[in-house]
């Protein structure tokens, strides 16, 4: 139950009610009000004793949201699958529906010839820890509590300051990217590059700023 699992893995194991965003699992259960929300809630709570793993749980007044992920590999395993089964199951049993489509996870990338200069500065100002992935200190600034967005530091040759040294990482469901990339084109963006789908697309808005739609596919 502790090998982590590709991205193919997670898809073939049937997970309706949940998606692949960057690491981890993520599912939407609807609920409709708060009580309805708290109860599920709940739930979740004591199946996560009883399986000795345990999620990220977000309950809004209409919401429920619920994210998975391993710590100990960083990735998604067995429990993760087991847990996410039981969690669907507590939802259907209370009659609640999962949105799938609503879906979504930001990272912010930032164009940079020397990553390690400006590190720092975005550690300290974000006040976040460095995390560890598979026994290494990661390049990248994670929040694992999700109080700030993922910051990602893409390499670049050196260069003078452009407009643009800043973009948006929107990781959306698989079976949702389509929709949501003819949704961008038409309120007015373009397709600047689609070469590395469908592990992401990139657009630009009406004056030029880019933003990457972005799925687990292609990233094992």
């Amino acid at each position: 139950m502790s090998e982590k699992l590709t991205g193919q893995q997670v898809a073939d194991a049937g997970l309706d009610d949940w998606r692949q965003l960057w690491t981890r699992l993520h599912a939407r259960f609807e609920t409709g009000d708060f009580a309805t929300g708290l109860a599920l809630v709940d739930a979740i709570g004591a199946a996560a004793e009883e399986l000795g793993h345990h999620p990220d749980v977000d309950l809004r007044y209409g919401h429920v949201d619920v994210r998975l992920l391993s710590h100990d590999v960083q990735g998604l395993t067995g429990r993760d699958v087991r847990l996410a089964r039981r969690i669907s199951e507590l939802a259907a049993d209370a009659g609640v529906r999962a949105a799938p489509q609503d879906l979504t996870f930001v990272e912010i990338g930032l164009d940079t010839a020397d990553a390690a200069q400006v590190r720092p500065f975005w550690q300290a100002v974000l006040g976040i820890a460095d995390t560890t992935w598979d026994g290494e200190v990661a390049d990248d600034l994670v929040d694992l509590g999700d109080s700030v967005p993922n910051l990602w530091f893409q390499g670049t040759e050196p260069h003078e300051p452009p407009r643009q040294r800043f973009h948006y990482d929107v990781h959306v469901p698989h079976d949702q990217v389509q929709a949501r990339l003819q949704a961008a084109l038409a309120a007015g963006g373009t397709l600047v590059d689609d070469g590395s789908a469908p592990a992401f697309w990139v657009l630009a808005d009406p004056q030029g700023n880019h933003a990457c739609l972005c799925t687990w596919q292609n990233r094992d």
